[in-house]
């Protein structure tokens, strides 16, 4: 069975939320965020002590939007992943990887130097930067959504769920005031999908659960 080490909210999200979406059985470990600090022995199993560890039999994975496109390829066919004979595969990946790199990275910024650091080391110089900077890669999806209700393929892949989960982030961070009214809307689509509604409620029952089973 898959397992799935897990913060609340966190980017590791973007694995639970794929999850659901497959229907997938996994086990789910939710841990005390950053894990390094509240829980060092999760050292022993992923030593950079971040947040997503997805474990697949012998297959270990900590990346955040690599996981999607793993499970949508290793465990379709599914309308999730976009094929290499597919017009739109180059977009998928683009959209895919430029979520974490290009949308998540500056509000992880914004995050430390607004919230995570201590008073006293906080710059809101920094958070301002990358505020703009999220904010103006932000303007791309907007042009894109101008045109079209997903991102790609001409549905809902794992490349808008992983998007998702930075407009999700935005939002925890008070940033969503400055979406374009088609932005707002994409991010209202994406959360009232059932799988993400499961995806909210899974995290937030279980510590150990295996898809609705007592775990071990």
């Amino acid at each position: 069975m898959i397992e799935l080490y897990h913060c609340m909210d966190a980017r590791s999200f973007r694995a639970l939320w794929t999850l659901e979406e497959m229907g997938l059985p996994y086990r789910l470990h939710v841990l005390p965020f950053p894990p390094r600090v509240h829980q060092p022995d999760y050292l022993t199993l992923n030593p950079l002590g971040t947040i997503p560890l997805l474990i697949d039999g012998d297959v270990r994975m900590t990346e955040s939007a690599a996981i999607p496109q793993y499970l949508a390829t290793r465990y379709g066919p599914t309308p999730l992943a976009v094929g290499v004979e597919e017009p739109d595969y180059a977009l998928w990946l683009d959209w895919l990887h430029r979520s974490e790199a290009t949308l998540t990275f500056p509000q992880t910024i914004v995050a430390r130097y607004t919230v995570m650091e201590p008073e006293e080391r906080r710059l809101q110089q920094a958070a301002d930067d990358y505020t703009q900077w999220f904010l103006s890669r932000l303007r791309h999806l907007t042009r894109a959504l101008a045109t079209r209700e997903h991102l790609c393929a001409g549905r809902f892949t794992v490349a808008d769920l992983s998007v998702g989960f930075a407009l999700m982030f935005a939002e925890a961070l008070g940033l969503d005031r400055k979406f374009s009214p088609e932005v707002s809307a994409y991010r209202d689509r994406l959360v009232n999908r059932p799988a993400f509604l499961a995806a909210k409620a899974s995290q937030g029952t279980s510590n150990g659960q295996a898809n609705g089973l007592q775990s071990e």
